[in-house]
């Protein structure tokens, strides 16, 4: 665990590093998460197994894999933008030290920002393709297919949305900040924590959706 998402607290003279409980519980409500989406795989599979390959053959044929491949790709990479914000997080750079285009002096605000963008793109992506699908006539009510590929899809898409809110909070309460500290650099990497775990989430659904045929 990062160092910025540590306490400290001196028992019998000797300083003990101790878990932040912010951080602690986002990882317990995480694990929540993880039971949640993994109901929803279940539903998947099972409702597959249920209809047959058939009605999956058919459906699986509209679905635009080179699209939401890129799609996929820019939400995986902006993990490792918001990786790089918490590694300027842990330094305590909140913004960058030089300018725009010299990357490897920027702070935490600008590769969110730049996290936030990429998020943004995929949310964009995905609409797309729901509209995309929904003049082929896949449907949430056309066949049990659509109603567990929306579903799925769908409420990874809302987590993805509540991340990018989450990142706005953050570079908001770092703007508003006189000085920045453990507290902002551990709301930081805590929400790096979520933003990492909607995308392995993605990962998997993709592979089981778009890959799995």
């Amino acid at each position: 665990m990062s160092n910025a998402s540590n306490a400290t607290s001196t028992v019998g003279g000797h300083q003990v590093n101790r878990p932040n409980l912010v951080a602690v519980g986002t990882i317990v409500w995480l694990s929540s998460e993880l039971m949640f989406f993994a109901a929803l795989f279940a539903m998947y599979f099972t409702t597959r197994a249920v209809q047959g390959p058939e009605i999956w053959f058919e459906s699986t044929e509209i679905l635009n894999i080179p699209f939401a491949a890129i799609n996929t790709t820019v939400l995986v990479l902006s993990s490792l933008t918001c990786q790089f914000g918490v590694f300027a997080a842990e330094r305590f750079q909140p913004r960058r030290s030089g300018s725009l285009l010299q990357i490897g002096k920027w702070g935490m605000r600008e590769w969110f920002t730049l996290t936030f963008l990429m998020g943004a793109f995929f949310i964009a992506g995905q609409v797309y393709e729901y509209a995309h699908l929904v003049e082929e006539g896949l449907t949430l009510s056309s066949n049990a297919y659509g109603s567990v590929f929306y579903l799925a899809t769908g409420f990874h898409g809302l987590h993805v949305t509540g991340g990018l809110i989450a990142f706005l909070l953050v570079m908001i309460r770092v703007a508003k900040a006189r000085r920045f500290g453990h507290s902002q650099a551990t709301t930081a990497i805590v929400v790096s924590y979520y933003w990492h775990f909607v995308d392995v989430v993605w990962i998997a659904l993709f592979s089981a959706i778009y890959l799995i045929k």
